[in-house]
C-alpha cells in the first residue's frame, strides 16, 4: 500500500473513531506498527494529527465532503428517515451543507417540496426530480466540501423563508451549543436559523460532543434534535431547559422533549 493511501486510512479512521492506539491502526492496515509510527511521525509534521502516548489523536479541522460521506452511513440514513417523516408535503425545506443534509434529501425523491440549498451534493441528487421545486442559493463555491458561502449566500437567505431548516453540525457541546470546525460556514448557517420557521439539527451521536472552534447557535435556536442515540444527561438537560424535543431514530413515535 501506498504511504499516501496509509496516510488517508489513518486519518479517516482517526476522525470517525477517535483516537486509536499504533497497534490497532497496524491491524486495520495490514502493515508493522514501525510502518506506522513513521506514518504518524510525517503526518503530525503537517500538523493533521497529535501523537499521544502508544498511539494519535486527529487534529480538529476540514474534512473534504467525500471523505466524510464514506462514514457513519447507517447512522445517517437512520437520522435522515426519521427527520424526512416530519415534512409534510407542500412544506418548504432548506437544507445545509454536510453528508447527514444529503442523506436526507435522499428520502425526499417523490414529495411534492421546495427545497432551497446551499448544498451542491443536494442540488446533484435531486435535480432531475421534477416533483420538487429546487432552489440553489448563490455564492463562492468550495469545491472539495460542496457547498456554497459568502455574502451573496447570506444575502439570498435573507430574502427566503422555509417551513422547515435541517442544519448539521460538527459538535454539540453539553451545554446544547452546536458548533462547527469550519469557521467560513457559521455565518450561512446563522442565516439559515434566521430563514428556518422550524429548526431542526440532525447530530449522530459521534456529534457528542464532537469538535468545532466556532459556535453557530445556542440550544434555544432549535426545536427539534435528530439523532440515532441517546443524548448524554448534561446536554439532554440543557435541551429540557428550553423545550426542544429529541428524538431517537429508531424508537417507536417521538421522544418528546428530552
Amino acid at each position: 500500500m501506498l504511504a499516501e493511501r496509509r496516510h488517508q486510512l489513518i486519518l479517516r479512521a482517526l476522525r470517525s473513531g477517535g483516537p486509536a492506539a499504533v497497534t490497532d491502526l497496524s491491524e486495520q492496515l495490514g502493515v508493522s506498527p514501525a510502518t506506522v509510527r513513521r506514518d504518524l511521525v510525517k503526518l503530525e509534521e503537517d500538523g493533521l494529527l497529535t501523537r499521544v502516548h502508544g498511539g494519535a489523536v486527529a487534529e480538529e479541522g476540514d474534512q473534504p465532503f467525500a471523505e466524510v460521506a464514506e462514514v457513519r452511513v447507517s447512522e445517517k440514513d437512520a437520522i435522515a428517515a426519521r427527520a424526512a417523516a416530519l415534512v409534510q408535503d407542500g412544506d418548504s425545506v432548506l437544507l445545509d451543507i454536510g453528508t447527514t443534509a444529503y442523506r436526507l434529501a435522499r428520502q425526499l425523491h417523490g414529495r411534492r417540496l421546495t427545497v432551497i440549498t446551499s448544498n451542491l451534493v443536494v442540488y446533484e441528487e435531486l435535480a432531475d426530480d421534477e416533483g420538487i421545486e429546487l432552489v440553489l442559493l448563490g455564492g463562492m463555491v468550495r469545491r472539495e466540501y460542496r457547498s456554497l458561502v459568502g455574502f451573496l449566500t447570506e444575502d439570498n437567505l435573507r430574502q427566503l423563508h422555509a417551513d422547515w431548516l435541517f442544519l448539521g453540525t460538527s459538535g454539540v457541546r453539553p451545554g446544547g451549543q452546536v458548533m462547527d470546525t469550519t469557521v467560513v460556514e457559521v455565518p450561512v448557517k446563522r442565516a439559515m436559523i434566521k430563514a428556518g420557521d422550524k429548526v431542526v439539527l440532525l447530530a449522530d451521536s459521534a456529534k457528542f460532543p464532537g469538535t468545532g472552534m466556532a459556535q453557530v447557535c445556542g440550544p434555544e435556536d432549535l426545536d427539534v434534535v435528530v439523532t440515532n442515540a441517546p443524548v448524554n444527561a448534561a446536554t439532554r438537560s440543557s435541551f429540557q431547559e428550553v423545550g426542544v424535543d429529541v428524538i431517537v431514530a429508531g424508537e417507536t413515535g417521538e421522544a418528546g422533549t428530552a
